[in-house]
């Protein structure tokens, strides 16, 4: 991981950081010297916590810290409950029915900068690449460029979110204006789930924009044909991804909240620099009260060996980069899902809430 710029762990994440340093590995490249010193977090303020996260390749972290027992290991009982899209997510934070959720930084800066909720970010889940967001196409479309989606409907996850920006921009460094080319979105959500089949029943979609695993999926089970791949331009290497709680939540459950993030950020080590444990991951997911009912754990995100060892990965930084959050603001901004300027520092956590103590300088 050595190269990557802006990283940081807060003392909550240290103690992940501790053990890969006596294995002989350290997250940002460098010494690890003193961090054994550190103090581990008092016990949790709460053990069974509700954790709410989009199953798709953003989330990799996540499920490698649960797959491979880390939560458990700090004490943590995880009730997983897949969400559909983030906005879904996030409007379960706001109701009190989540802990913590995982989902695109749009749905939370929307979230912070219209609705003034008092949401923060914990964590980075993922920064896009290669193949990892993907623009497809019916496998009998006789769209073969960009230029023929002028007049057509593409369908993403969400009204005016992540897969919306993605679009308009690519769309835009292609040369085409989604106004005066007239290209359209839905107005209602299309589940990721469902929107190989959506689109290859024909007619409602010219295209359909997919992350992994969906898009291995949509590749390997109706055809689709890959139109662009998003991770270019203005989006190259964009946030995609985070962790949030409530303000509220954070100052009830401070140790709760360490535990967590000294969890998910070992998590996020081991998705960033070993692909076998990712595959593992996605390929173990379990349904409601840890089922194994193969339609059961592909709705919580579950998928064969086949399509896991074939799906595109992300970058899984460690800590926070406000220079990283603040370019989705900006491209929101850009393209017209934020009014005016947003400052994304009222959105992060502060490192002193967590008695913070450098691991590598911050690129802030």
């Amino acid at each position: 991981m050595s190269g990557k710029t802006g990283k940081w762990l807060r003392a909550a994440g240290i103690s992940a950081a501790v053990a890969l340093a006596a294995a002989g590995c350290s997250p940002s490249g460098g010494s690890s010297g003193g961090l054994s010193s550190l103090p581990r977090p008092g016990s949790a303020e709460k053990t069974t916590l509700n954790v709410s996260v989009v199953p798709a390749m953003d989330s990799a972290g996540f499920f490698v810290a649960l797959d491979q027992g880390y939560f458990a290991r700090e004490g943590l009982t995880i009730n997983y409950t897949p969400a559909a899209s983030s906005e879904f997510a996030v409007g379960e934070q706001v109701a009190g029915k989540q802990d913590i959720t995982g989902g695109n930084y749009v749905s939370y800066i929307q979230e912070v900068a219209q609705r003034h909720q008092p949401l923060e970010v914990i964590a980075e889940a993922s920064i896009m690449g290669p193949g990892s967001q993907m623009l497809f196409t019916p496998a009998s479309s006789t769209i073969k460029t960009l230029a023929g989606l002028a007049g057509q409907t593409i369908a993403v996850n969400a009204p005016d979110n992540i897969d919306y920006l993605l679009d308009v921009s690519v769309l835009s460094e292609n040369g085409i204006n989604v106004d005066t080319d007239h290209v359209n979105f839905p107005g209602n959500p299309v589940p990721f789930p469902t929107m190989a089949q959506t689109l290859e029943s024909g007619g409602q979609f010219a295209a359909a924009t997919m992350p992994e695993p969906f898009a291995s999926l949509a590749e390997q089970d109706f055809g689709v044909e890959p139109l662009a791949d998003l991770n270019q331009g203005a989006t190259s290497n964009f946030p995609i991804e985070g962790y949030v709680v409530t303000k509220a939540w954070a100052a009830k459950y401070p140790n709760t909240l360490k535990r967590f993030l000294i969890a998910l950020e070992e998590g996020q080590v081991k998705a960033d620099t070993d692909r076998t444990i990712v595959e593992h991951a996605f390929t173990h997911i379990k349904g409601p009260g840890g089922s194994t009912d193969p339609a059961a754990s592909a709705r919580y995100g579950r998928v064969s060996p086949q399509v896991a060892a074939v799906m595109a990965l992300n970058t899984y930084p460690v800590g926070i980069s406000k220079t990283r959050l603040q370019r989705v603001a900006n491209v929101m901004q850009q393209f017209g899902l934020l009014d005016g300027h947003f400052d994304v520092s009222a959105m992060i956590m502060p490192p002193s809430a967590f008695n913070f103590t450098p691991f590598s300088t911050p690129n802030s």
